[in-house]
């Protein structure tokens, strides 16, 4: 080809090589016009992306959100682990409560629990809540219906409802405190590893997993647990009341099944949220008091994730091997 080249520079090519050159010309233009047809149709592209994203952004806003205009049951999420930074926070929680304490319609409240628990100040933060706004709102009951599990700090929670359901193979309970970790330090002696740490307080690094425990701490960070675990027992027979039996075992940590925890006292009947709605409060209607990401936002996130994917798969970055 650079001979070709040089020859026609020279007018001395052949015909054949005058054929080549005019070969890859046209392979030039070719390549040139399919670029500039993908660059206007990713520039085109783009730019129906940002319109789409400024008309979810302004039609979002006139996306209804009216709670019903009839009488009805509110509902109110309390899902997976509760703790600040989840889903299931007190915040979330309570300005929900709020909504549907505050509103007429809404004739009672049911917090719908599938949770294992978390933290011990979120679900105290809750329970508050609740005791609070029933004595604002006396006619306006509230139930906790646990359906695959409700325990520890979720029981917390249902604990300040006026009354419990759950279903008969529901796990419910676990009134305890836990906290857990490891020791290294043997670990540390064996492979020649030499711990240093430097603190300002006598006990500071009592919970380091790297120093030595003593049991002085030891005794210390038990009573810790014995009086956090003293603040639920008190919770929950505070809102309980006289309907939890003497059973030793009741605040022991244990789990017991939605029918077990009715004879217990945990539970008040077996049945969901539909039932309670329909046979208990006699509203049957439901209407989700559970916050949500504002619908245009919902939307974009989902596009954006898909767009992402699209484009990856383009790119032949989307054939990552998986983990085995």
């Amino acid at each position: 080809m650079d001979k070709a080249i040089k020859n026609a520079q020279e007018g001395v090519a052949s015909k054949k090589e005058w054929k080549l050159i005019e070969k890859l010309l046209n392979g030039l233009f070719v390549e040139q016009r399919r670029a500039r047809r993908w660059g206007i149709f990713f520039k085109l592209l783009m730019f129906g992306y940002l319109f789409l994203l400024l008309g979810l952004f302004f039609a979002g806003k006139d996306i209804a959100t009216d709670v019903a205009p009839e009488a009805h049951t509110a509902i109110i999420e309390i899902k997976g682990p509760i703790s600040a930074d989840d889903e299931s926070n007190a915040d979330t929680v309570i300005w929900a409560l709020r909504d549907a304490f505050k509103e007429e319609n809404a004739k009672a409240v049911i917090l719908r629990i599938n949770s294992p628990g978390g933290s011990p100040v979120q679900a105290g933060y809750i329970y508050d809540e609740i005791k609070r706004l029933r004595e604002l709102n006396p006619e306006k009951p509230v139930y906790a219906v646990i359906t695959d599990i409700g325990a520890s700090g979720a029981y917390y929670i249902a604990a300040a409802a006026d009354s419990i359901y759950a279903d008969k193979a529901s796990l419910v309970g676990s009134i305890g405190v836990v906290a857990g970790g490891f020791g290294f330090v043997d670990l540390m002696e064996k492979v020649g590893v030499e711990r240093r740490l430097y603190t300002a307080g006598e006990h500071k690094a009592f919970l380091d997993p790297f120093s030595p425990s003593n049991s002085s701490e030891k005794e210390f960070w038990q009573s810790v647990l014995n009086t956090t675990h003293k603040q639920f027992i008190d919770q929950v027979k505070k809102g309980r009341g006289d309907r939890l039996k003497d059973d030793p075992k009741l605040f022991s940590g244990l789990v017991w099944t939605g029918e077990q925890a009715v004879e217990l006292g945990l539970v008040d009947g077996l049945g969901s949220s539909s039932y309670v709605a329909r046979e208990v409060i006699k509203v049957e209607k439901l209407v989700d008091y559970t916050p949500k990401p504002e619908p245009w936002k919902q939307i974009v996130d989902e596009l954006g994730v898909s767009f992402a994917k699209a484009m990856s798969t383009q790119l032949g970055m989307g054939q990552s091997s998986p983990l085995r």
